[in-house]
């Protein structure tokens, strides 16, 4: 029986989620047990839970599960996916930058349910080798904002597939079933879980942290960056600038801090092919010391 595996290096096809993971394979002599592990570690499935607050499902390199309030007057659910890699083990923000697995969430066909928007905590830069990662080393909540198309369903249905990286990288694919009572109040737990992950997402512009100003040069290679600082001092910020989906840039050069206001340059990589920027907007993601802002760059 042969069993497919990501690995950060190796031999064999490029994984079509990110070029820059392999896929290679591994042989199971012992079809019972080792079979059964390794199915676990790959596909979990969640089975259905009758509160706020789903079961853990487990994986080799750590677990998660869903929480979700119930609908309110406006048909707007609460939710949130909860992710804890194990010791040592990572997970991935949005882009995850020369390698990972972006987190993605899939409702049910026909759920009735859409999703709005998926929140991501402030992400850190992460060495392995020569690969710049995006993502996660601990525990980490997504939120999740859902709106509901018509008639109130009586379940939220859905599926998550995120990865987990150590030595090897391990999709992890697991389905939930959350029954939407309307009338059931959440707990203090709950909320408290939903309101910390929400005020771990990064702030929006305001008047002592935001970007002033940006452009492209001529070539596309290089983006200007000027902002302004919560912080007087300090180490350069980290910045994340999201291009077109599955792009994300973040080696800066000509880096000036000037009291709370900086400036830099941001290198950007090869675009696909033709791509046009005019119309465009990107994302840019701004860490200076505790705080974090996030905006979008519209290119003319």
């Amino acid at each position: 029986m042969i069993i497919s595996f990501l690995s950060r290096a190796g031999s064999g096809p490029a994984n079509p989620l990110n070029p820059a993971l392999m896929i290679g394979t591994v042989t199971l002599p012992r079809l019972p047990t080792l079979l059964a592990e390794t199915l676990a570690a790959i596909l979990c499935i969640g089975t259905a839970a009758f509160a706020a607050t789903t079961d853990w499902v487990d994986n080799q390199g750590g677990r998660m599960r869903l929480v979700a309030l119930a609908p309110d007057a406006e048909g707007h659910i609460r939710a949130a996916l909860q992710i804890e890699p194990q010791p040592g083990w990572i997970t991935y923000w949005r882009e995850p930058g020369q390698s990972g697995i972006p987190p993605q969430v899939t409702l049910a066909p026909n759920s009735g349910i859409k999703l709005e928007k998926t929140g991501y905590p402030i992400p850190k830069r992460i060495t392995v080798g020569a690969i710049q990662e995006i993502g996660y080393d601990a525990p980490v909540t997504l939120p999740l904002d859902f709106t509901i198309e018509g008639k109130t369903p009586a379940k939220l249905e859905l599926t998550a597939f995120i990865g987990f990286c150590k030595e090897i990288c391990i999709p992890f694919q697991a389905e939930y079933s959350l029954a939407l009572p309307t009338s059931e109040q959440p707990t203090a737990h709950e909320l408290a879980l939903l309101d910390a992950a929400k005020a771990s997402l990064p702030q929006a512009p305001s008047s002592d942290f935001a970007l002033e100003s940006h452009s492209l040069s001529a070539d596309a290679k290089n983006l200007s960056l000027h902002l302004t600082l919560p912080d007087a001092t300090g180490e350069n910020p980290a910045i994340y600038v999201t291009g077109p989906t599955g792009y994300v840039f973040f080696q800066q050069a000509n880096a000036k801090r000037e009291g709370t206001a900086y400036s830099a340059d941001i290198a950007i990589a090869k675009l696909p092919k033709n791509y046009d920027i005019k119309g465009k907007t990107w994302g840019v993601l701004v860490v200076d010391g505790d705080r974090a802002m996030e905006t979008t760059l519209a290119f003319e």
